[in-house]
């Protein structure tokens, strides 16, 4: 059969182009340890292990078709939350950050754009509502009425479930070693045995995936080899090795979704991506009813169709692919290498100390209530930090009231800034040169950060939504994301939500306040990512428009 005659509801496939050598090899019975760490994960190439989990205690019991709903709601218990995803383009869930989906590891600060807490029992609720009267439930209006509702209206979304389709478990932590408590369902553990082959594997981490309705995921690959095992319903898996790249058109490097295509999986502008015509030419696509199981190596894209009630689980572990350098493989290496190369170091824990300390009274003058104003209880160092950021803002709107400009947007800032830096060196002291916003942020430590934008928030919230919209540039958004992120390794789940509930407050439109900060993440990789091709390679790169 041609790929190209397929669509995604057909069966089994190999296109037609895609080298024999790359094709996924069937095992019927499952091999030894042995086997497959000499035979199967050396050839980087997908596997598939027909009825490898079907003795599993979860292929037997969380059938949602037979009573497993019930079973996992009573196992997993009523008090117990788990992150799920939303999409706003109905039932597929496209790998940009923009639109919902998180790729990789997660960055909580942009947790309400993408993602809701909702209590486990309440999706199995829905679940069993759906499963009662499947074509009873809502399309993505309702979707897109949730994802409207403030970042901390748990309660709102996870009673809006019952009649939104596009909901998604995903990633939801089993086992995860780098961040114990992430681990939401760790009981579930008790109903999955790891396969024979795999033991002895160092896992990143164990997870599960459960639809509601029908979706599709967007085409993307993973860091990691990934065991991918269905144990309720139908998985349609098509694969695509690295070397398929330029019929894919992966996202940019420097990009917050760079392991993501960017061609639609439903409306494909071939037009715009002229080599996306013959990718199904070099794919494959493998089905996974329950008990089957899938290896899919490190770097190979996949695009996954999931049918009603889907549940499965994926086990994620560390490779050693760099030191087989395969020549299929140097598409995926190229951009991972460019990639690693455009990181900056991360700033040293030595801090220079911050300017003249400024009497409170400086800032509390325009507070309009000094008795209880959150400022009290700021160091001075962080005050004077606080006062500095606000007299650039005030600064600037004086100096754009003056001279009668509008202000620009923050896209329009990114322009600008990038058409006037083509030379930027790839230290952090020249970088910081170029941002006073970022040489005021980095000293701060990331509780004194978080403060600080809390008595901003509450305090002068119309210079915060200045700040962040019309002054943050590139520089500023990447340490101030960087911040964020070791903020969140100090607090709980809980203060995370409450600091960025008030943190996005202020904004009148919360998306621009996130789309700001991930343009200018983008154009600081961008940047850097220029300076590695000029000192390296000896080339220059345009920015894609």
């Amino acid at each position: 059969m041609r790929a190209e005659d397929d669509d995604a509801g057909g069966g089994e496939f190999v296109g037609a182009r895609l080298d024999a050598g790359l094709r996924a090899a069937r095992f019927a019975s499952p091999p030894s340890a042995d086997e497959f760490a000499a035979a199967v994960e050396p050839r980087n190439a997908p596997a598939v292990f027909r009825g490898v989990v079907k003795d599993w205690t979860a292929s037997s019991r969380w059938d949602p078709r037979r009573g497993g709903l019930d079973y996992l709601r009573e196992k997993v218990g009523p008090d117990v939350d788990v992150e799920a995803m939303m999409s706003s383009t109905g039932h597929v869930f496209y790998g940009d950050l923009r639109s919902h989906e998180r790729a990789g590891a997660n960055a909580a600060y942009l947790a309400p754009r993408f993602q809701v807490l909702v209590p486990f029992s309440k999706f199995m609720n829905s679940c069993k509502s759906y499963l009662r009267c499947p074509n009873a439930s809502s399309d993505s209006p309702k979707a897109q009425e949730i994802l409207k509702e403030p970042a901390s209206s748990e309660e709102g979304c996870s009673s809006s479930l019952e009649s939104c389709d596009q909901v998604y478990l995903a990633q939801v932590s089993i086992l995860n070693t780098e961040n114990k408590e992430r681990c939401s369902l760790e009981v579930l553990k008790e109903d999955i045995q790891e396969p024979t082959f795999l033991r002895g594997k160092p896992f990143s981490s164990i997870n599960i995936w459960m639809n509601r309705a029908h979706l599709r995921s967007s085409t993307h690959y993973d860091p990691h080899h990934n065991l991918l095992c269905v144990v309720a319903g139908c998985k349609k898996v098509t694969l695509w090795p690295p070397s398929s790249s330029p019929y894919l058109y992966p996202m940019p490097v420097y990009g917050e979704a760079s392991n993501h295509s960017s061609v639609s999986i439903e409306e494909p502008d071939y037009s715009r991506y002229t080599r996306a015509r013959y990718m199904k030419e070099y794919s494959e696509r493998v089905i996974l009813n329950c008990g089957d199981a899938l290896f899919i190596p490190e770097g190979w894209y996949h695009q996954v169709d999931s049918d009603d009630l889907t549940i499965a689980i994926n086990f994620w572990w560390k490779s050693r692919i760099m030191n087989e350098m395969l020549e299929h493989m140097d598409a995926y290496f190229l951009r991972r290498i460019l990639s690693r190369c455009t990181t900056v170091c991360q700033p040293t824990d030595e801090e220079s100390g911050g300017p003249e300390q400024l009497k409170q009274k400086q800032v509390n003058s325009d507070s309009s209530d000094k008795k209880d104003s959150p400022l009290q209880t700021l160091e001075p160092s962080t005050l004077q930090a606080l006062y500095e950021l606000i007299s650039l803002v005030h600064n600037s709107a004086e100096m754009v009231s003056q001279n009668e400009i509008t202000e620009p947007t923050s896209q329009d800032a990114y322009c600008k800034q990038s058409n006037g830096s083509k030379k930027i060196a790839a230290d952090d002291s020249s970088l910081l040169e170029k941002d006073p916003i970022a040489k005021i942020i980095l000293p701060l430590k990331p509780l004194e950060l978080q403060s600080m934008l809390l008595a901003m928030a509450r305090t002068f919230p119309r210079t915060l939504e200045a700040l962040v919209l019309n002054m943050l540039g590139p520089i500023g958004a990447e340490i101030l994301t960087r911040k964020f992120d070791e903020m969140d390794q100090q607090a709980t789940k809980e203060q995370q939500s409450e600091f960025y509930k008030t943190f996005y407050s202020v904004f009148d439109d919360q998306y621009a306040a996130m789309d700001a900060l991930l343009n200018g993440k983008e154009m600081f990789s961008f940047q850097v990512f220029q300076s590695v091709l000029r000192q390296y390679i000896g080339v220059h790169a345009d920015r894609p428009k």
